[in-house]
């Protein structure tokens, strides 16, 4: 009968752990930027959700062994260094809200691993903050970072 009560436990303490396990495979955020990891694992991948104290979502990345993000010259928009690497965003939309202002990258990480970044902001001033933030994050780890 006790085990029966310890057994949920167990499994929401081993829940919580893989939660926070992820969150560590996340990459580093700003120190300054009072954002949080929510992050979900699967087989190969994690995807990480910066959230704001208020649990708006401000980016998020996607580190795998693919992405099936395919930039287009045609959408390129700003230049950017985000942890070393030099890459470019890229413009994007969404159906359902066509005033959103859409910005993805690709970095590709080493040990055959890239992070897709992916944002979407309601105005200008959103935007340039988002993409400031995002461009502030630093991968660490072997299997993360290529510094």
């Amino acid at each position: 009968m006790n085990l029966l009560r310890i057994l949920p436990l167990a499994c929401l303490l081993a829940i919580g752990a893989v939660e926070a396990q992820s969150a560590g495979e996340c990459p580093l955020l700003p120190g300054d930027s009072h954002l949080s990891w929510k992050a979900m694992t699967g087989d190969d991948f994690v995807f990480c959700k910066a959230l704001q104290e208020d649990g708006g979502e401000v980016f998020a990345v996607t580190i795998a062994k693919d992405s099936p993000f395919e930039p287009k010259r045609a959408d390129r928009a700003e230049e950017a260094v985000i942890d070393g690497h030099e890459t470019r965003w890229y413009r994007g939309e969404i159906a359902s809200a066509p005033q959103a202002q859409v910005r993805e990258t690709l970095i590709e990480l080493g040990n055959g691993r890239v992070a897709h970044i992916s944002l979407r902001a309601n105005s200008e001033a959103e935007l340039a903050s988002a993409l400031q933030q995002a461009q502030s994050l630093r991968f660490h780890g072997p299997q993360l970072s290529s510094n």
